[in-house]
């Protein structure tokens, strides 16, 4: 069984692989966990030496199919946790992350697949990141379009937000543009740096070009 560091580890060179699609440097994975070169160096040789990362010498890392495999679980549990703080316990969307970074490692398979049948098996969790099945299957988001690049005058919906720092989601929240919402961008001011844009008739919203390439839109089912 993996131990806490070893999953975090994991998940941490996962979620690189995911946002940037290739090896992920060492200097990525201190960033990521906060720890000194050093430790990451050290980590990630013993990782490789149980065949769960490669590690290319002043490269980086990526992960081997068991090591995916297993990140994926983790990921799983993590956003799963999420969506139960929020759905059930009604716990603060901007206060979870925290909570499920807690409780990912302590959580056994079986009550997660409980947990996982209680919420309906939602495929995302609160923030809209997309919840890996049993199976370890996750949505692909390589194609996903954010309000900064959106159609113009288009019926959209709010699917993600990738800015999940407290303030910025609480700032989401004041503006009312959380996962689920629909939204239509009215025009750009790239001039500005503003984008408008109108959550329900008559109702507009004006934010800057840096938040809104942080929000991610899709099509009105």
């Amino acid at each position: 069984m993996a131990t806490s560091t070893v999953e975090n580890y994991l998940k941490a060179t996962l979620l690189h692989e995911q946002e940037n699609d290739g090896i992920v440097p060492m200097g990525a994975l201190v960033e990521a966990l906060g720890v000194v070169p050093g430790t990451v160096t050290t980590m990630v040789k013993a990782m490789a030496a149980q065949g769960l990362m490669e590690h290319e010498s002043r490269q980086g890392v990526r992960l081997t199919p068991v090591g995916r495999a297993l990140a994926l679980g983790v990921l799983r549990k993590h956003r799963l946790v999420e969506t139960f703080l929020v759905r059930t316990l009604k716990m603060d969307w901007s206060e979870v992350h925290d909570e499920a970074e807690a409780l990912e490692h302590a959580v056994s398979n079986r009550v997660l697949e409980r947990i996982d049948e209680f919420l309906g098996h939602p495929t995302a969790d609160p923030h809209g990141d997309p919840i890996p099945n049993q199976e370890g299957v996750i949505a692909d988001t390589a194609t996903q379009v954010t309000m900064q690049g959106c159609a113009i005058n288009k019926s959209l919906r709010v699917t993600r937000i990738l800015d999940q720092s407290p303030d910025f989601l609480a700032y989401v929240q004041d503006t009312g543009l959380k996962p689920g919402t629909r939204v239509k961008v009215l025009r750009r001011e790239e001039a500005s740096g503003v984008v408008r844009c109108e959550t329900k008739i008559g109702h507009e919203i004006a934010l800057g070009l840096t938040a809104a390439a942080k929000i991610v839109v899709g099509a009105v089912a």
